[in-house]
């Protein structure tokens, strides 16, 4: 039989694809879940349970703050402006501006944006864009509970803080229409597609999520390290010239218009921010936020963290990778369920797959 398929258990202990994710389908399942209610916000297995209850209680929710809660004006008009730029025929990053000043995110913001502008009658339908940017928030947090379902380390009662219980999440999504949530629903895809073993999709969408906005550079250590401890320095390189290729692809038009316009704006690292805008450092003064020295000892610091993680923390991390990888070469191990506790044990395969994070026999991963 193939590798996949699994043992059948004693009845009642869940098995098939519904045990994989630590719940099945069906009246069993949903009584023994009943039974252990108790249990419901402790036990990781029972993510997608509460997942799904919580993104029912979300569309509910969203609706509610759409009907009721005021939208805040802040960078939509801005964003719409300066894409009618683009269609305008203006190419040159440097003339493209909107009310809040000059356009700062690479070509891929432009593409999505551009698709906005017209599904929104040229961005004066908001009620419209709050509805389509509700279903963009339902799709991230199905992607974000999808890893936390995977990894296993979270109890979920914890997803109530992390969204419904949240009012800044929902006032970025479905009252200020930022672009972020855009660049992080692309990169929660990724990490799926890297958990689910597709690494150049991962590539792809991440290197799509950094063309809507610059910071999501910050997870790129991440997915370097990621990339070496799966394939090595040479297999690595083909996956990385994935991301550089669709980074020139999308922004061709503006590249070959000017370059170092497009460069300079879309790919800032000096730029300054307002005050009134931040969140995070509203407790220091205005003078210290602004202030070169202040963000030269953050960006030291950051540099500094990756770099005691590499010496530290890498060297011991990529053995273990490397023995997972090996020994699921050798041994080809199939998935086995476990009778006792009705939940699916994901080993190392013949594929070179890798367990997911917390499972009970290759938690060392």
């Amino acid at each position: 039989m193939a590798a996949g398929l699994r043992k059948r258990g004693p009845a009642g202990t869940g098995t098939g694809s519904g045990a994989r994710w630590g719940l099945g389908l069906g009246p069993a399942p949903l009584k023994r879940a009943w039974q252990e209610r108790r249990l419901l916000l402790l036990e990781p297995r029972y993510t997608p349970l509460v997942a799904a209850c919580l993104c029912l209680a979300e569309v509910g929710i969203n609706h509610w703050v759409i009907r009721r809660v005021a939208y805040t004006e802040i960078d939509w008009k801005a964003y719409m402006a300066e894409v009618e730029g683009v269609i305008n025929g203006t190419y040159d990053y440097t003339q493209l501006r909107g009310d809040t000043g000059p356009l700062v995110y690479p070509a891929g913001f432009v593409y999505i944006f551009m698709g906005l502008y017209y599904v929104t009658n040229r961005g004066t339908d908001i009620r419209l864009a709050q509805h389509i940017f509700l279903g963009l928030y339902l799709a991230t947090l199905l992607l974000v509970f999808r890893i936390y379902s995977q990894t296993r380390r979270v109890p979920p009662f914890v997803f109530f803080f992390m969204c419904c219980a949240s009012y800044r999440v929902h006032s970025i999504f479905v009252l200020r229409l930022f672009n972020d949530p855009v660049a992080m629903a692309l990169l929660f895809l990724s990490v799926n597609l890297l958990l689910s073993q597709h690494w150049s999709w991962g590539c792809g969408c991440f290197s799509l999520a950094v063309s809507v906005k610059m910071n999501v550079l910050l997870f790129a250590p991440g997915l370097l390290f990621l990339l070496l401890s799966r394939f090595g320095l040479r297999g690595a390189l083909p996956k990385l010239g994935i991301c550089a290729f669709l980074q020139v692809a999308l922004g061709l038009p503006f590249l070959l218009e000017n370059p170092a316009g497009y460069l300079s704006r879309s790919f800032d690292l000096g730029r300054q921010f307002l005050f009134r805008w931040t969140v995070n450092w509203r407790f220091l003064p205005e003078a210290l936020f602004l202030n070169r020295a202040f963000h030269l000892a953050l960006l030291a610091a950051h540099l500094s963290l990756l770099t005691l993680f590499a010496f530290c923390r890498w060297p011991r991390l990529s053995r273990c990778s490397s023995r997972l990888t090996s020994s699921g070469s050798a041994s080809a191990a199939p998935s086995t369920t476990s009778s006792t506790s009705g939940t699916s044990t994901r080993c190392p395969t013949s594929s070179g797959q890798h367990p997911l994070a917390g499972s009970p026999t290759c938690s060392g991963y």
